[in-house]
Formats: C-alpha cells, sequence, structure tokens
C-alpha cells in the first residue's frame, strides 16, 4: 500500500492516471502529448505506477498499451474511508455543497 500512497503523491502520475481514466488503453506516444512531457519523463512516472499495480500494460503488435488498474485505489478506499462512518461523511459532504451553492447563487 505505500507504493500506493507514494505513486498518487505525485501530480503528474495522478494527470496519467485521469488521462487513462477518460480514455483506457493509450500507447506511451499518446500519454507523451496528454502529458506534454518527454518520453523519458512518462516511461519514469508510469514505472512507479506500474510498481503499485495501478496501471497494467498489454502488447499489441508493437505497440506498448497502458490501461489503469483501479483495484489497488479502492482498497486504499475501503481500507482507510470504510473505517468511517460513510452515511455521515456522505451527509457532510451534501451539507458543504448545499453551502457553496448557496453561496454562488
Amino acid at each position: 500500500m505505500d507504493a500506493v500512497f507514494k505513486a498518487l503523491a505525485d501530480p503528474t502520475r495522478r494527470r496519467l492516471l485521469d488521462s487513462l481514466h477518460v480514455r483506457n488503453g493509450q500507447t506511451l506516444g499518446e500519454l507523451c502529448e496528454q502529458a506534454n512531457m518527454t518520453r523519458q519523463a512518462v516511461t519514469k512516472h508510469l514505472a512507479i505506477l506500474e510498481a503499485a499495480n495501478l496501471v497494467a500494460m498489454r502488447k499489441s503488435g508493437r505497440e506498448r498499451l497502458h490501461y489503469l488498474n483501479p483495484v489497488p485505489i479502492n482498497e486504499i478506499a475501503e481500507r482507510w474511508i470504510g473505517k468511517f462512518e460513510r452515511g455521515r461523511l456522505r451527509a457532510l459532504s451534501d451539507l458543504k455543497k448545499d453551502l457553496e451553492r448557496t453561496t454562488d447563487e
């Protein structure tokens, strides 16, 4: 779980995961374009994400396609957020949204 927290701590890696969430199965080149980074930089970030089991790679012909693996994130949610009362957290979140809507009007 430490590897997952380490991987998620970096905003660039979170953006890569967001990109894969929007469109799974991207090549390294596509991820580089999305991140506006060099291949070497994205490769290093992907290695950390793969080590944390957040990204899986599959070869398709000459290309390597990268896929988001949400299981480790779900395990964090179950272990850490699950400890708290979800009903209360949901109620507080709804209250905050209501207050934000009221102040925006």
